[in-house]
């Protein structure tokens, strides 16, 4: 078995046993899955490339899983890893129900093992597979507390979800009747060599089916109503993560491996990146509710890895990766941020609060660092990737494009400095007086995150030459 596939047999084992009538497992459950994201996170960063795919020992014929790992993967294993540590404590902790609290580490490990196999597969119907464990997975997670609000939200999910299901089933099962295979190769050769529309057509109902499981513009109906719905921990992981892994990683996957990088193509992706950016960014300006306004803002920023796409060239692809790492450590910045505050108010109107800083100063202070680099202020991370992106988008001619990614970060700023002022800044509400900082198990994900967008930022030469040119290397 090669070392890849630790990452997503081990993860099921270690499920599979804490649910073992043994109650002295349950209480295992929280340590065993920190210390999985940690050792992933570990591999990811210090394993050489070549040891990934290395067959280590034969285990009942699974070292002939299509399994391989590039940059790419490594890219969203460690991103996996970062928001399961910071997303599980700050489950754990605002989840009182002990069932619950194991029901929720237990569908995290799940989704775990489900975007470990959408960042190292490279067949159409393997990734379908782990979409659908992720799927599963999420739309539980949404209505773990099953209340109205998160039944309605993981029922919109549902549904949808499994509109996505039939229109990838049918994808795949046109792309057998003409290719016989759905490995990325297999097909990528059949678009290039052969001018029969049937292919192109259930490829394109393949990325269709991704974008509506990922949320992403026109197809992101979904994404608010979940986001808000779904308990702290779960937003921490979806918003972190989770519509990256399924949506547009996937669709960097399939530009890259499959699809091509054709003109047609990038004026699509240039397109539904620019409305999507300003979109999100519109519809953010109109929200009262933290998390709902954090949902419309993780919207808008994902339309900047797609117009990254669009740019097609290396660099545009690199700046993609870049900003989807960056996306998912300030995204879940904030959603533990908006976690903390309503654990402390025991309300998420923006309308209400005011002047928090003044006793959540953590809080206060990492929600800044947070809502600087999304709204691409220097030196932090965020203004790197996107500083990536807009170069990349002005060096492949589409200068209407830069212009408009680079006028919405100031619309993204407007919007944020709103929000600051609304909830930590000014006056501290009256019936706020007596609350105090939040707890280890939010403030230290709040200190981490933030330190990563810091030092990712502040050290971006060594970031440039160790973690994104080495990104390009998946063009082959």
């Amino acid at each position: 078995m090669a070392v890849a596939a630790f990452l997503i047999f081990v993860p099921l084992i270690g499920m599979i046993t804490l649910n073992l009538p043994f109650g002295f497992l349950k209480r295992l459950a929280f340590a065993y899955a920190m210390t999985m994201a940690a050792c992933q996170a570990a591999l990811a960063i210090f394993l050489p490339l070549p040891l990934w795919n290395r067959v280590l020992t034969p285990f009942f014929g699974l070292e002939t899983l299509p399994l391989a790992v590039d940059r790419l993967s490594i890219v969203l294993l460690l991103t996996v890893a970062i928001v399961m540590l910071a997303a599980l404590p700050v489950g754990c902790f605002t989840e009182r129900n002990a069932s619950r609290k194991f029901e929720f580490i237990c569908l995290t490990i799940l989704a775990a093992t489900g975007m470990n196999g959408i960042a190292m597969v490279h067949d159409l119907f393997s990734l379908y597979v782990f979409t659908e464990v992720c799927a599963v997975s999420f739309c539980v997670l949404i209505a773990l507390t099953r209340d109205r609000l998160g039944l309605e939200g993981g029922f919109k999910y549902l549904v949808l979800s499994a509109i996505a299901s039939v229109i990838m089933l049918t994808a795949i099962a046109l792309l057998l009747m003409t290719t016989g295979s759905t490995s990325f190769a297999t097909v990528h050769a059949m678009l290039v060599g052969n001018s029969s529309a049937l292919p192109r057509v259930a490829v394109a109902a393949f990325v269709v089916g991704l974008c509506i499981k990922g949320g992403v513009v026109p197809f992101h109906g979904w994404l608010p109503d979940a986001y808000t719905a779904a308990p702290a921990g779960v937003s921490v992981l979806m918003a972190g993560i989770a519509t990256k892994a399924t949506g547009v990683y996937t669709l960097i996957r399939l530009f890259v491996s499959v699809l091509g990088r054709t003109q047609q193509l990038q004026y699509v992706l240039l397109f539904l990146g620019t409305i999507t950016i300003v979109l999100g960014a519109m519809a953010a300006f109109g929200q009262r509710d933290f998390k709902r306004m954090l949902a419309y803002s993780s919207i808008s920023q994902m339309g900047y890895i797609v117009l990254s796409l669009g740019a097609g060239s290396a660099l545009g692809i690199a700046g993609a990766v870049f900003h989807l790492f960056n996306h998912a450590i300030f995204k879940s910045q904030l959603f533990v941020n908006a976690a903390a505050v309503e654990e402390q108010t025991g309300t998420r109107n923006m309308d209400v609060m005011g002047g928090l800083s003044a006793r959540m100063p953590v809080t206060g202070a990492t929600s800044v660092v947070a809502f600087l680099s999304t709204a691409g202020v220097p030196p932090l991370a965020g203004f790197w990737s996107k500083l990536i992106v807009i170069v990349a988008v002005w060096g492949s001619g589409n200068r209407a494009y830069a212009v408009v990614a680079l006028l919405a970060s100031l619309l993204t700023c407007a919007y944020f400095l709103s929000v600051q002022r609304r909830v930590f800044f000014g006056p501290l509400a009256e019936q706020f007086k007596d609350i105090r900082e939040v707890r280890l198990p939010f403030l230290i994900p709040e200190i981490v995150l933030s330190l990563i967008t810091i030092g990712m930022g502040v050290f971006f030469p060594r970031v440039l030459n160790s973690f994104i040119l080495p990104i390009q290397s998946i063009l082959g």
